[in-house]
């Protein structure tokens, strides 16, 4: 579709929300707007707090550009919604956003795959759990998440029994399902995925004990390095891995795959997002303009693929 039969059309893009991450999606959104707004685009900012996404179709939008992060953002939820109201939307369908919203459900996804993914034990916060013997399989240091959050909302490094008690408890505050993780020493890398097809990935460092919601949107000194340091054929693999992961999930249209690489040169795969964070200086805009696609432009695309299918 041209940019002339998209201007002729009437866009909102939903932002905000109500999850846990509605700050980020503001900014995500705004970013968002502005890059179509320059381009001639007849679009609206529609904020889903104050505004019901049922009330899209009547309100004569024709499609829906997905800038929500979190819950009812990217889980799925408001894609049924709009499947509901036959109105085309970006980004991945609702099996697709559902599955990769829930990190558990994801890493099962990959393992019966045969996809690198780090070992991992799943606690319900709601039942009985054993700590000493979690640490006992995965090892002294392990890593906690709350299954259905992004931006690292609710995670913790921890050292010990004592300290993943803790850690789960506050995983908890956000899901009662809560992902325990080995802890993966070693660099973490992001690929970006735009149209089936792998962007150049990303090297994130931090200063922080790992890379934590303030090394994300608040830090000064998070560097991300693109090229991302790998050799060709390391670079190649992620991009290939990342892919496939992506698409293992039902994921499609656009976005992001983080991985780590261990102290023996092993690459596993964290989690897949398909809603990332949409402001200019975001990792897959950082991502599309080493590929030589302009924050513009990639919006553009992205909105290209909206579809009601």
């Amino acid at each position: 579709m041209s940019l002339e039969q998209l201007s002729a059309e009437k866009i909102a893009v939903v932002y905000g929300g109500t999850s846990a991450e509605r700050e980020i999606s503001l900014r995500s959104g705004k970013a968002v707007f502005n890059a179509l707004v320059r381009q001639n685009v007849n679009v609206d900012l529609v904020d889903t707090k104050e505004v019901s996404p049922l009330q899209l179709k009547q309100l004569g939008y024709d499609k829906v550009f997905i800038a929500l992060h979190g819950r009812g953002g990217e889980d799925g939820v408001i894609q049924g919604v709009f499947e509901y109201l036959n109105l085309a939307y970006t980004g991945s369908r609702v099996l697709g956003s559902a599955l990769a919203m829930d990190k558990i459900r994801t890493k099962q996804v990959w393992q019966s795959c045969d996809l690198p993914t780090a070992n991992f034990v799943y606690v319900d916060a709601q039942a009985e759990y054993d700590c000493d013997a979690i640490i006992e399989k995965l090892g002294q240091v392990a890593f906690v998440k709350p299954a259905r959050e992004g931006s690292s909302i609710g995670m913790s490094r921890v050292e010990g029994a004592e300290q993943l008690a803790l850690a789960i408890e506050k995983a908890a505050e956000f899901d009662q399902h809560v992902l325990v993780e080995k802890w993966i020493n070693g660099p973490e890398y992001t690929v970006a995925i735009l149209n089936g097809q792998a962007l150049p990935a990303i090297s994130m460092k931090t200063q922080r004990s790992f890379y934590d919601y303030e090394a994300k949107y608040f830090s000064d000194t998070t560097e991300y390095l693109c090229p991302c340091g790998l050799s060709e054929t390391d670079e190649a693999y992620i991009q290939k891995i990342a892919l496939a992961a992506y698409q293992a999930v039902g994921a499609s249209g656009w976005g992001r795959v983080d991985v780590m690489r261990d102290a023996d040169g092993c690459f596993y795969l964290l989690e897949a997002n398909t809603v990332p964070g949409m402001t200019e200086k975001s990792l897959v805009p950082m991502a599309a303009k080493a590929a030589g696609i302009s924050f513009d432009q990639l919006v553009l695309e992205i909105l290209k693929t909206a579809d009601s299918d």
